[in-house]
């Protein structure tokens, strides 16, 4: 492999030459937020050059101070930074990168982006636009499916613009049905339609958050299957024809169709079955011809049977915990694909061990119908310790905008078993605090102890059925609360009448007296 050789002591000057033909020399990350520090963490690794685009409003932001170099690419609105296409492609030229890798959302399952990176002689890290736009688009997708004999959701093969070919298809597969965006995934756009009344606005609202987050309001409908298990399988395809799975992720429990929780392997699938559908999830994307990382996404029903949903053509949000269970770092993977290079793993030498959940956190109001919680963070606190990961776009002091998905972090733990897994993240997320705005912590932290999802008892339902008049005790976090005062009093005490000059705030080294840096210890 390139990047392995560059480990080597002694290499000739043709070996450089080589080298330097072959490898990414600098990439550009057309995102923000956690995945795009996640992203330049890789770089780093890598010894590429990472570049950083951010919106005014991100200009303090993390990964702006992660990267090697940063460049404003206009206003918050996502329609006028991130999802510019004109204004990060100049951002490319102008940073002189060759490669840019998209994250997730905003354009990273853009074919029309991906496209345009290829007509300007930039790399994209993911699929070409071909495959792009079969997998990405929803629709499509689903009818290249049915024609490999891959069961699919009833529901629409073609978008829809006019009402009436909505509600002819909704009475043909029967309510309740699902409003779903084609050219993103992420619940951005997705509806529940349970009564032919409903069925207007849901179409309309559905139209209006897809251009909002993807730039592209079409959507479409399938029949919404009641409390299914949400079941997906990682893979990598090169550009040689190899395909490999790195086994299935669970991730049921979701609030309006957007994942809070996910954990690997899943409890609902034995051996057999996961080795039946990890190989049909390698069949999906040969169908599709499609390379780089993707993930393969099925709904269980309650009588076992199992559906093609989609293809998820991007890094996924939950890929540290499958990084976790299998020891494969997926980002690195895909510059690594990118960089046309074979991969160095197959089916045979793949194993999963031990047991790893991811808790998303948000900067929402759990017990406000999770309303988005913006507003300055006063202080971060995050846990540590064994089998304890946290990727993260937080600091003391940042400020979390309205203008984005509220997404702040990610907590992931890895243990031997399901159980001792499970009590890590409780203990996890109990020492993890965000003082300053709302968050979805103590709720995830009363989900993690709950009797169904000790039991494993996990599907789409989950929230709804068991969470849904949740309270936070209040009690389990008076430090926290205490904390904040102290740091709030801190940030605005008064300076004294009269003094000419403000007094000086002391720092805790200045706390503890006379101290000095000690030697030879």
């Amino acid at each position: 492999m390139v990047y392995n050789l560059i480990e080597q002591k002694e290499l000739d000057i043709e070996d450089w030459n080589y080298i330097i033909d072959l490898m990414v020399k600098k990439i550009l990350i057309a995102n923000r937020g956690e995945i795009a520090v996640r992203i330049i963490k890789a770089c780093r690794e890598l010894r590429i050059p990472a570049v950083a685009v951010y919106s005014s409003v991100d200009r303090k932001a993390l990964h702006v101070q992660y990267a090697t170099e940063a460049i404003c690419i206009g206003p918050p609105p996502p329609l006028e930074s991130y999802l510019n296409i004109d204004a990060i492609i100049n951002a490319a030229k102008k940073s002189g990168a060759d490669t840019i890798h998209p994250g997730y959302g905003f354009l990273a399952e853009n074919h029309l982006f991906a496209k345009r990176c290829e007509d300007e002689g930039i790399i994209f890290i993911g699929p070409n636009s071909r495959a792009l736009k079969l997998v990405g688009d929803k629709v499509e997708s689903r009818e290249t499916m049915t024609k490999a004999d891959i069961p699919i959701i009833p529901g629409m093969r073609s978008k829809g613009k006019e009402l009436k070919k909505f509600e002819s298809e909704a009475d043909k597969v029967g309510y309740p049905i699902l409003i779903k965006a084609s050219g993103g995934g992420g619940g951005k756009g997705m509806r529940v339609v349970k009564h032919r009344q409903e069925l207007k606005e849901a179409v309309a609202a559905g139209r209006r958050e897809a251009k909002s987050a993807f730039g592209d309001e079409s959507v479409y409908l399938e029949k919404y299957i009641e409390k299914p298990r949400h079941i997906e399988f990682q893979v990598l395809a090169d550009n040689y024809g190899n395909v490999v799975h790195l086994f299935e992720r669970e991730c049921s429990i979701q609030r309006r169709h957007q994942k809070i929780v996910e954990e690997t392997p899943t409890v609902a699938l034995d051996d057999e079955q996961r080795t039946k559908i990890g190989e049909l999830a390698k069949k999906v994307i040969r169908t599709a011809a499609y390379t780089n990382a993707g993930t393969v996404e099925f709904l269980f029903d309650r009588e076992g049977n199992f559906y093609f949903l989609e293809v998820n053509a991007r890094i996924q949000v939950e890929h540290p915990i499958t990084e976790l269970t299998t020891g494969v770092d997926l980002v690195k993977q895909q510059i690594l694909i990118a960089s046309g290079e074979k991969l160095s793993i197959n089916q045979e030498s793949l194993k999963q061990r031990g047991h790893a959940i991811e808790c998303r956190i948000y900067a929402e109001d759990p017990e406000n119908n999770f309303l988005p919680s913006p507003g300055k963070i006063l202080f971060v606190k995050e846990p540590t310790g064994p089998g304890v990961r946290v990727d993260s776009g937080l600091y003391s002091g940042i400020e979390v905008t309205p203008h984005y998905d509220p997404i702040l972090s990610k907590l992931i733990v890895w243990a031997e078993d399901r159980e001792s897994a499970r009590n890590r993240m409780v203990s996890a997320l109990s020492d993890y605090i965000i003082l300053g705005i709302k968050s979805t912590i103590p709720f995830l932290h009363d989900i993690m102890n709950h009797p169904k999802f000790i039991a494993g008892e996990t599907r789409t339902n989950f929230i709804s059925e068991n969470m849904v008049e949740w309270k936070e005790k209040r009690e389990k976090f008076i430090e926290q609360a205490l904390t904040a005062v102290a740091i709030d009093a801190y940030n605005t005490s008064p300076t004294v009448k009269g003094m000419d000059k403000a007094v000086k705030r002391l720092t805790p080294w200045q706390t503890v007296g006379k101290w000095e840096i000690a030697h030879g210890i």
